[in-house]
């Protein structure tokens, strides 16, 4: 391969590799799709590691790291991927339920996904000075922001299935939906901090929170309204799938150029159309046609992202001595979400059975693209390379572990009764 790639060959790529391994697990593996892609991706980058372990002369993993560079997996999913996935997954999002748990939902979001980021950055903190590792207390405080919101896909899939009530249900969609948007505005305050050297300034750190987290609302909610009001005037099922389109596409882009919340803006967005607009403003026809196509392309996007996360592993090659740190990461991040998630749910006892909601949520609570991409976003040099070990092993495994058990844990604590405890 000579040159650069274009955008074009970089899609081929990764749309052929996740059609035939999407082809392989739905014939031989069964294991639900973003595990097994994520599996099958981290598989390939072992291999080719391996290959040249034994041929040193080949410079596979070369290749394969210069592909990776040439996508800017931070660009391609920040700048793209992320508008689409959240506002396809709010289009599904009952806000009758979602109203109701409303109050959790804005808790676990930001004040818990605060006290998660605290956590993990004090812990972190004393694990890698533990080691003797150098690593300032604000860049572990930025390793807690990336690593702390959560991502759902492969648990969401198990909750439509399995016998979870539904304001829990409302609560996990509701929580992951919102969490991502809050968790990068928390991310991007702390690493400007970092980077600058400046004193990290609480009132500042608020005031940058409120507007982007805001503002990101509020543009969400204009978008929606006019998406929705554009559709409700015509009945024609391909121009209002392109409306939902320029939802999205413009008001993404409005938001990075306003400087608010564009992960925020698309979770509104998509409630609003997925809500009012399918209830008041399309035909049983739109409805079905607008429906599928967010679907499909929530499929497709998620199957990228996965095998994107899965060959990432090539990047580590160079840092297996930092392996380490990443699996001793690995329980440090778990006991974060169970407090963060666990000291709520507790006064929460009415509302939501304590002993469904508890395991699913912090087990649940799966680490995956967004944080992968806030890592590799990080400036060139030694913190950068201690935080995206760390955060690459968190992730696989919270990926393949957690996202390949949890239908399990859900199955088992429905036949101990624990979904009917309140």
């Amino acid at each position: 391969m000579h040159g650069q790639l274009t955008a074009l060959d970089a899609a081929a790529i990764l749309i052929v590799l996740c059609a035939v391994l999407g082809w392989i697990n739905h014939r031989f593996l069964k294991l639900p799709s973003t595990v097994a892609l994520t599996m099958m991706g981290a598989l390939a980058s072992v291999v080719v590691i391996g290959i040249d372990a034994v041929l040193p002369d080949s410079d596979l993993a070369g290749l394969v790291s210069r592909f990776l560079d040439d996508i800017d997996f931070h660009q391609t999913l920040m700048d793209g991927m992320l508008s689409f996935l959240l506002f396809a997954g709010a289009l599904h999002v009952d806000i009758d339920q979602l109203r109701r748990g409303r109050w959790q939902i804005a808790i676990l979001s930001t004040i818990g996904v605060i006290a998660s980021t605290l956590l993990i950055g004090g812990g972190f903190w004393l694990l890698t000075t533990a080691l003797g590792l150098a690593v300032p207390l604000i860049w572990c405080l930025v390793f807690g922001a990336l690593i702390s919101p959560t991502d759902p896909v492969a648990v969401m899939g198990v909750l439509k299935t399995a016998k979870v009530p539904p304001t829990l249900q409302a609560t996990i969609a509701g929580e992951s939906l919102f969490n991502d948007g809050v968790g990068v505005v928390i991310f991007s305050i702390l690493l400007a901090t970092a980077v600058s050297g400046s004193d990290f300034s609480l009132i500042h750190a608020g005031e940058l929170f409120a507007v982007e987290a805001l503002g990101g609302a509020l543009l969400g909610l204009a978008a929606g309204w006019i998406g929705y009001r554009a559709m409700k005037a015509i009945d024609d099922y391909a121009v209002e799938v392109l409306v939902t389109l320029a939802v999205v596409m413009g008001g993404y882009s409005l938001a990075s150029a306003l400087h608010v919340s564009g992960p925020v803006a698309m979770a509104v967005a998509g409630l609003l159309i997925g809500n009012h607009g399918v209830a008041h403003a399309m035909s049983d026809v739109t409805r079905d046609y607008v429906h599928k196509f967010w679907a499909l392309i929530d499929e497709v996007l998620n199957a990228v992202l996965f095998l994107l996360i899965g060959l990432e592993a090539v990047v580590l090659a160079g840092r297996l001595g930092l392996m380490g740190l990443g699996l001793l990461t690995i329980p440090l991040v778990l006991a974060a979400r169970a407090v963060s998630v666990g000291a709520p749910l507790t006064a929460w006892r009415s509302l939501l059975p304590f002993r469904l909601a508890f395991p699913v949520m912090v087990w649940g609570g799966l680490r995956g693209g967004i944080s992968i991409a806030l890592a590799l976003s990080l400036p060139a040099g030694p913190m950068k390379d201690i935080l995206v070990a760390a955060t690459y092993v968190v992730v696989l495994f919270s990926v393949l572990v957690q996202g390949g058990t949890i239908g399990g844990v859900v199955r088992r604590l429905n036949r101990d009764g624990a979904a009917t405890e309140t």
